[in-house]
């Protein structure tokens, strides 16, 4: 865990994500050109023989990084991830390199699980750069048909902190809405916002602080009307959560729980490995025996686990807790007081591939207090 003083000359990190062809070179290419005044590193993380775009953002092959003439840099990952960051890091602090934030754009077949746990795993790594949240842009033409039929495209949802809709000009509106919702079923805590061509708003990619402590943890209404019928009024807007920062070897695993869809427009319900399920109570917990069961759920689950995070009422303790984990690492640290008109709950979000939310669900109950 970071400390909040050196939250501020930590340098942010972004990773994007998305399917081929979704648009992440052209919205990569908008951000190096338009994005006026910040210095940017890119780095394409591209696992094949050459990178398909040096042509488009590195111009010298023969260099890993290179200097583009408004100042920013762009590199490709020829070796190990960890070793690019601590170059440009070492290139940064020698006055070689000037950036302000780093952009990971990764290969349109890659799980970003990871690339997540490679700030978590190195201390030189987790010391220097924060992780600010992983976006993903997703291709509203083609979105279902490559979710049916790559489980890495579920990863990439699952992860996010941000889905960016792509080509939602040559849908429908029904279509586009179909999609919405079965994004929402793998993935409720991420805002989903349409891109033309890459004109995204640059606000809403760049300082999310998904990763942070007390970001806003907003599951999306639809989700909860689908879910739970009777729960929409129950949605909180403001609860906040934290989140710690996760690490674990088996992070290359597939990751989701099993949702059947039935949708308006699409003829067949999804049988997505990946999705996600909302934990809600207005009773609190036990600290020792919820440490305890959460502790064991990673051990048996922590592989298939993607993203966890939720704001906990614990018996005893007058201010929320904030819990937030990635894979087999998670945490929980105090978040603000209850105010003392405020209806004490807790609400929680799992996502990952194939859980079993029967199991998640009445072990959490148990941990509640009689």
């Amino acid at each position: 865990m970071n400390s909040p003083g050196s939250l501020d000359k930590m340098v942010p990190v972004t990773i994007l994500t998305g399917f081929l062809g979704a648009g992440k070179t052209t919205l990569l290419k908008r951000i190096l050109t338009e994005y006026h005044g910040k210095r940017i590193a890119v780095i394409e993380n591209e696992f094949g023989p050459e990178s398909i775009d040096n042509d488009l953002l590195v111009q010298d092959q023969d260099e890993e990084i290179i200097e583009l003439s408004n100042g920013c840099v762009c590199c490709t990952v020829r070796g190990d991830l960890m070793r690019t960051l601590n170059d440009l890091r070492q290139r940064r602090e020698a006055g070689e390199l000037n950036f302000e934030r780093v952009i990971i754009e990764t290969t349109g077949m890659a799980n970003p699980g990871p690339v997540c746990q490679t700030f978590f795993m190195d201390d030189d790594i987790s010391e220097y750069y924060r992780l600010d949240a992983v976006v993903t842009i997703v291709d509203a033409k083609h979105g279902h048909k490559t979710l049916d039929e790559q489980e890495e495209a579920q990863k990439q949802v699952g992860f996010a902190d941000r889905l960016l809709v792509s080509k939602k000009d040559l849908v429908s509106e029904a279509e586009y809405e179909d999609l919405r919702r079965r994004l929402v079923h793998i993935n409720p805590r991420a805002e989903i916002e349409v891109v033309h061509f890459g004109e995204a708003d640059l606000a809403k990619i760049i300082d999310i602080s998904g990763f942070n402590l007390n970001t806003i943890l907003d599951i999306d209404p639809q989700f909860l009307e689908e879910e739970h019928p009777d729960a929409a009024h129950d949605h909180v807007h403001d609860a906040h959560c934290g989140h710690d920062h996760v690490h674990d070897e088996n992070c290359g695993h597939d990751h989701g729980h099993e949702h059947g869809h039935d949708h308006h427009h699409h003829p067949k319900p999804h049988d997505d490995s990946i999705g996600a399920f909302v934990f809600k109570s207005d009773k609190p917990f036990n600290p020792e025996r919820l440490e305890e069961f959460l502790g064991g759920v990673v051990q048996v689950y922590g592989p298939d686990l993607l993203r966890y995070k939720g704001i906990l009422y614990m018996k005893g303790i007058n201010r929320r807790m904030l819990f937030q984990g990635v894979h087999m690492m998670m945490g929980a640290e105090p978040g603000k007081p209850w105010a003392a008109n405020e209806k004490k709950s807790t609400k929680m979000v799992f996502i990952g591939r194939k859980l079993p939310q029967e199991i998640f669900t009445k072990g959490l109950e148990q941990c509640l207090s009689k």
